[in-house]
């Protein structure tokens, strides 16, 4: 069959994806995976009201969430069962569910357009530790977009404003300022501290250093990236493997190589949508969420694409490819030194 082409995102501009084929090797089809989420913690809870006490019930017992030994890391206050209130009464998240977010460490690659809503949102929601990497500042121009920043904050760099909202909007969230550059030299040791990564960067080549440090340092990814009215989301769990026996696929399957130089025209170039990089850096927070917290099906194997123009959504499927050089059966990329000159 003919080549099927994707006007798919890559950093604040487009890619035009080619090679996504039906048969033969690198077939992108329709798998079942079964990547286990981050926790097993899945809350199967029936919310129960004892007059202003929350408590949540299992199939084997009743726990009185007011109770609880709160010299535990993931134990909830009565303050946080307040503020988590919506959650804890989900039967999907319920207190088990919500104390897996409060014992999460996660790891946001950038404080711009995608970082900025998603942190928002994952502080939000209780998650306990919040790391993020960025090395910019905060300009005029990033305020149609990063909503984590505002005006007074021009000229200061992105992850002390960040940190600064996080903490306004839930002081109960530790967090962990990088203000560098990510690295092949400090990817490894910075990704060691945390349990999840979610990718927000802007360019291609941090994008594949982050994808194949992942796999290295065995942590699930969640990757997000728009153009000027689309966006896409997958998750990455490579260094697992499927209900077939295959290993899940790696970022490189998806995308087997990135863009020659000056293909893709920059944010500044191009423009972009402020109110999609929410959209998708919103969602990009929800699937972090699920894989925390365990319910529904993740996005690994499954490419979800956001059409703003046409408000259309749509999911591509897509395996591990054999001939992928990260996982495939002749791998050749057995480091991260191949990264050492793109990002220098």
């Amino acid at each position: 069959m003919s080549a099927l082409h994707l006007l798919l995102s890559g950093g604040c501009g487009l890619l035009l994806l080619r090679g996504l084929r039906v048969g033969g090797r690198g077939q992108h089809q329709t798998q079942q995976n079964d990547a286990k989420p981050h926790t097993d913690l899945n809350a199967r809870a029936k919310p129960l009201e004892r007059g202003r006490t929350l408590a949540y019930q299992d199939d084997h017992a009743t726990l009185d969430l007011h109770r609880v030994d709160h010299g535990r890391r993931d134990m909830l206050t009565p303050e946080e069962l307040e503020r988590y209130a919506r959650h804890i009464v989900m039967r999907e998240v319920g207190g088990p569910g919500q104390a897996a977010l409060k014992r999460a460490r996660v790891l946001l690659i950038g404080a711009g357009g995608l970082g900025a809503p998603a942190l928002m949102y994952l502080a939000a929601a209780g998650v306990g530790t919040l790391g993020v990497i960025d090395d910019d500042e905060v300009s005029l121009s990033n305020l149609q977009r990063q909503v984590i920043h505002g005006t007074g904050d021009i000229g200061t760099p992105k992850v002390a404003s960040a940190a600064a909202a996080i903490a306004r909007l839930n002081p109960h969230v530790a967090v962990r300022t990088h203000d560098m550059r990510l690295t092949a030299g400090n990817a490894l040791d910075l990704l060691a501290q945390y349990d999840l990564v979610a990718d927000g960067s802007d360019n291609f080549a941090t994008r594949y250093l982050v994808s194949d440090a992942c796999f290295f340092a065995k942590k699930p990814l969640v990757t997000a990236a728009v153009g000027v009215f689309d966006g896409t989301l997958t998750t990455i769990r490579a260094h697992e493997l499927g209900k077939d026996g295959k290993p899940n696929p790696t970022y490189r399957c998806l995308f087997p190589e990135p863009p020659p130089a000056g293909t893709v025209p920059a944010c500044a170039e191009a423009g972009v949508l402020g109110a999609l990089t929410g959209v998708i850096g919103s969602m990009m927070a929800l699937e972090v969420i699920r894989e925390i917290v365990g319910f529904g099906e993740g996005l690994v194997g499954r490419l979800l694409m956001v059409d703003a123009r046409a408000m259309r959504f749509e999911t591509l499927r897509y395996a591990w490819d054999p001939a992928n050089p990260l996982t495939g059966e002749k791998p050749t990329i057995r480091d991260l030194s191949i990264h050492s000159q793109a990002l220098s």
